[in-house]
């Protein structure tokens, strides 16, 4: 396959705000952003507590960004009924938050065991009765739910999805109003990638997420690279998800407590605005 078209303007770059979470506030990311001419921003649903929901929600509307995501809801399977209810409250929660902010969709990190469990196949019936529980409700307030699948070493702890195919399984039981979101971070690696991208179509496909695979990884959760320094060909899976049908924005989504958190976060940015036209 052919290389995509080069990008050739940031109108596309959102960015998540887990990129700068160690340098800015949700309010400073929202201005430090659009001085910057980013056109998206994807929160972390802690920091939009701590702005303020309406708050943020204002802000973000008077800097003119679209909000690609927001993350995230999931977290599904639990251990008791207690934990149950509380998991499902607090679902219904980021259901409200998206709405608000008027998000593209919400990203579900679906969760993995719960404590004490070696029943994969039981959580992922959580994931799927817990999903079929609250999407009506996410439909009714016009919000897209979109589940992430996460690279397997987060099985255990943190998604128990883990492969595009198995996400887009779920999908279609489900129904409407439910899609993916594709991290490169996460599905790099897959066989199959291309094949599910195709599956997913443009229906299907509802944000697409960029950074790199450091070479070592020092750490598996804190040590994301920047695009371009690692060893993901990101403009060959750009190239298929376009061809699929996507043409929503590059969300650059880094988390690096031992690199780009220690930076100054205008040096982030434009290193971002830079790499997504070299090297997305």
């Amino acid at each position: 396959m052919t290389s995509p078209h080069p990008i050739a303007d940031h109108s596309r770059l959102s960015i998540n705000t887990a990129t700068t979470r160690a340098q800015w506030t949700l309010k400073e990311a929202i201005d430090g952003y659009a001085k910057a001419g980013v056109k998206g921003i994807s929160p972390w649903r802690d920091q939009i507590a701590a702005m303020g929901l309406a708050n943020a929600a204002k802000a973000i509307r008077a800097a003119d960004l679209t909000v690609t995501g927001v993350c995230r809801g999931g977290m599904f399977p639990w251990a008791d009924a207690a934990g149950r209810a509380a998991m499902l409250d607090d679902n219904r929660r980021a259901i409200e938050e998206a709405a608000t902010l008027n998000a593209q969709c919400l990203v579900l990190v679906v969760g993995g065991l719960p404590a004490g469990s070696k029943d994969l196949a039981g959580a992922h019936a959580m994931v799927e009765e817990a999903i079929a529980t609250l999407l009506p409700e996410a439909r009714a307030a016009g919000v897209s739910m979109a589940i992430e699948p996460l690279h397997p070493m987060y099985a255990a702890d943190r998604a128990c999805v883990n492969t595009l195919g198995h996400a887009l399984d779920i999908c279609e039981r489900m129904g409407e109003g439910i899609g993916v979101a594709v991290d490169v971070y996460h599905v790099w690696w897959d066989t199959e990638l291309k094949q599910q991208i195709d599956r997913a179509g443009k229906d299907k496909l509802l944000a697409f997420h960029v950074c790199d695979w450091l070479v070592p990884t020092r750490d598996m959760l804190m040590d994301r690279g920047m695009m371009g320094d690692g060893v993901i060909d990101i403009p060959l899976i750009r190239g298929w998800v376009e061809a699929a049908g996507y043409d929503g924005f590059h969300e650059v989504e880094i988390f690096s407590e031992l690199d780009w958190w220690k930076r100054e976060a205008g040096e982030v940015i434009e290193t971002c605005k830079e790499r997504c036209l070299t090297v997305v």
